[in-house]
């Protein structure tokens, strides 16, 4: 994965867990559960990505 690419998932991801944070501290359960849903999904993507660029390089 190029830096370019890293550094979009890592802030993307960084903000989503911030949005976590966020909602968990003004209480809103709902938001806690939909951005937490979020940021696993992200992050399971982020590794799929990695995945296939792994393979289609060779490595």
């Amino acid at each position: 994965m190029n830096k370019g690419l890293a550094l979009v998932f890592a802030v993307i991801g960084t903000l989503l867990l911030t949005a976590i944070s966020y909602a968990m501290s003004t209480g809103n359960l709902w938001l806690v559960g939909l951005f937490s849903i979020l940021s696993l999904g992200f992050i399971g993507f982020g590794f799929i990505v990695k995945a296939k660029l792994r393979k289609r390089n060779g490595g």
